[in-house]
């Protein structure tokens, strides 16, 4: 016998209030992201924010002091790509959830989401094994410098 309309509202509503749980909790845990990213040669490391904002941008062991002003430009904006790229792949796991239709209610279908358009075709690409895609501890970027 279906469920009747009370019941079905009742489920809803506890849908929706959980759902709204989930986004209150996501956006805290993106509010409190940062990524960290290093330039393929080393020489840079730079990190961002939620909103892909450049806030930290490390020169390692005076490399740069050697490189060229193209060189050095290069590396800044190729690891802010990165990290970039690291804060949007975690949005989207973040958000996957979200995205997904209700299982008990068929009348709320999930969100469509063109991650691509909205961040750019690299973001869909199977990230390098680089570095970890969470932001380390900054004892351990300290130990990683050390050992460089």
């Amino acid at each position: 016998m279906p469920d009747s309309l009370e019941q079905r509202l009742a489920q809803a509503q506890a849908e929706l209030e959980a759902t709204e749980k989930a986004v209150a909790r996501t956006e805290q845990e993106l509010r409190d992201s940062s990524f960290d990213a290093y330039s393929s040669d080393r020489s840079v490391r730079a990190t961002v924010g939620p909103q892909g904002e450049l806030t930290d941008l490390t020169f390692l062991d005076g490399k740069y002091r050697g490189m060229g002003a193209q060189e050095l430009a290069a590396s800044v904006l190729e690891a802010a790509q990165e990290a970039r790229t690291r804060m949007h792949r975690h949005v989207m796991a973040l958000m996957a959830p979200l995205t997904e239709a209700s299982s008990s209610t068929p009348e709320l279908p999930g969100l469509e989401v063109d991650w691509a358009k909205l961040f750019g075709p690299e973001v869909l690409e199977q990230p390098a094994e680089k570095e970890p895609a969470e932001k380390r501890a900054p004892w351990q970027d300290a130990l990683r410098d050390d050992e460089e």
